[in-house]
């Protein structure tokens, strides 16, 4: 079972998270609570994947809700505010039912609207409240959090960015580790297309683990987080299962090597 890490507020995150984007409203409550049986500890939702209900009943049903952390994020458009984000997390308390939320995020910056620091003023009024345990944000690239920081004197606890082994960030966990911020990734396998790459292919062979044990390892190793999706139990377990074994210096300088920049969901500065 993958470690936790510390966050910059005193609380600790799971490693590896179970994410619930584009997972069916359907199939919600049954791949949450696979993911709660397979021990994962931290499911990331969003009021923007429109499953929050689901999840919240999956939670309730459970009966694990002290044992879990539960993440949501602000989505911000058409309207972002700080009004409008207050408004958006009571829909998102309604929705989920299960109390004082574990983690909430502004899940873009939309950084042409200068808005995001009137936001996270209104995150940490509700964190001042109770209504939120931990605050954080994704998809911000390090001026916009340079910004945050100097205005509002509050670090986010984590930020949230595409990142894999094509694109490491590695000037932006930089930053992040100056101001201890933990990176955690979504995309963390690159939407999947990472799984047939002939380099990581023959790493997995050589540790005799999957693709993606391979990749959510590198991402341990690189000390910091993952959310990661499936709906098949056995891969909800499996991706789970990262402790039998360790990437070596040749493993890692080969998955190194990979990083090409290349994206395969959308660049902030794309998302206004």
């Amino acid at each position: 079972m993958p470690a936790t890490l510390d966050l910059n507020d005193g609380t600790r995150l799971p490693s590896v998270g179970l994410g619930l984007y584009k997972v069916p409203i359907a199939q919600t409550s049954e791949v949450t609570l696979a993911g709660i049986e397979a021990g994962y500890r931290l499911i990331d939702g969003a009021s923007f994947y429109g499953n929050e209900r689901e999840l919240g009943e999956a939670i309730r049903s459970s009966g694990r809700r002290d044992d879990l952390l539960v993440a949501s994020k602000f989505w911000g458009d058409p309207v972002q505010s700080r009004a409008q984000a207050l408004e958006d997390f009571a829909e998102t308390e309604r929705e989920l039912g299960i109390g004082p939320l574990d983690l909430y995020l502004i899940h873009w910056p939309r950084s042409s609207r200068g808005a995001f620091v009137d936001v996270w003023r209104g995150f940490i009024e509700l964190q001042q409240q109770g209504r939120v345990r931990t605050i954080g944000v994704a998809n911000f690239e390090a001026d916009d959090l340079r910004r945050l920081i100097d205005e509002t004197g509050v670090v986010p606890a984590l930020n949230q960015v595409e990142s894999h082994p094509w694109l490491p960030q590695h000037a932006l966990r930089s930053f992040h580790d100056e101001h201890g911020i933990v990176t955690q990734a979504w995309s963390p396998l690159g939407r999947g297309r990472l799984l047939d790459d002939p380099t990581l292919v023959r790493i997995a062979a050589k540790h005799a683990v999957s693709v993606a044990q391979i990749v959510l390892r590198w991402h341990l190793q690189l000390g910091g987080a993952a959310v990661v999706k499936s709906v098949h139990p056995e891969r909800l377990r499996q991706n789970l299962d990262l402790d039998g074994f360790e990437l070596d210096d040749d493993d890692l300088a080969t998955i190194a090597a990979l990083e090409s920049g290349q994206r395969t969901g959308t660049h902030p500065r794309d998302r206004q």
